[in-house]
């Protein structure tokens, strides 16, 4: 079971920025620094394809609004990412059953995409880009900090990142007031679009 504290960190990073978390691994299995990095993540196509995807993740990020939009289009993705980096882990070590780590890797992956989803729109509440841009720059540190410890002390950056999810959860808890209220704004704007369309295609006079 030596392989599930990398898997759950791997998860947890995934549901933040699943491309980050593949161009970490592969790098790292890459350079030499890890042996634990399976080579389907190594390739270099698959790094090109992380490193691109990383960067206009990295850009859309920190944009208000587009953040959100972003985070629901990756539901799925991300999710499915983390389980099967998480598979992925588990097959190159032999030490968990495929299916139970891309199990593991891939709720704990929906679970922080859930968290970071929520804090994006209780952020977008606010008219101001500098949140996003702040927020996006911590989340992405956190993620390559934590993954590259996962790599040398995998059992303590599992516990880290748990801490991080609980606490994640905690204050989207308490930002549920601000989450609604972004939900009514995008609902309130979808419908003036939809009336303006609507409006448009009225006979003059």
């Amino acid at each position: 079971m030596s392989v599930i504290p990398l898997v759950f960190t791997s998860g947890w990073a995934s549901g933040i920025n699943a491309y980050a978390v593949v161009l970490l691994l592969g790098l790292f299995g890459a350079t030499g620094v890890s042996d634990e990095v399976p080579a389907a993540l190594q390739r270099t196509d698959v790094l090109i394809a992380a490193g691109v995807l990383f960067l206009c993740e990295a850009i859309a990020d920190k944009i208000p609004y587009v953040d959100s939009v972003w985070d629901t289009a990756h539901t799925v993705i991300r999710p499915v990412a983390g389980a099967v980096v998480a598979a992925l882990l588990a097959g190159e070590s032999g030490s968990l059953p495929e299916l139970a780590a891309g199990a593991i890797g891939g709720s704990t992956a929906l679970m922080s995409h859930l968290v970071k989803a929520g804090t994006r729109m209780a952020v977008n509440t606010s008219p101001e880009p500098f949140s996003n841009v702040g927020m996006s720059i911590a989340e992405d540190l956190g993620v390559a900090g934590v993954i590259t410890f996962a790599i040398f002390n995998p059992i303590a950056a599992a516990v880290i990142a748990a801490v991080l999810l609980v606490l994640g959860i905690v204050t989207v808890f308490f930002l549920a007031s601000r989450i609604r209220r972004f939900l009514r704004r995008r609902a309130q704007r979808r419908e003036e679009k939809r009336l303006a369309g609507t409006g448009g295609h009225w006979p003059p006079g």
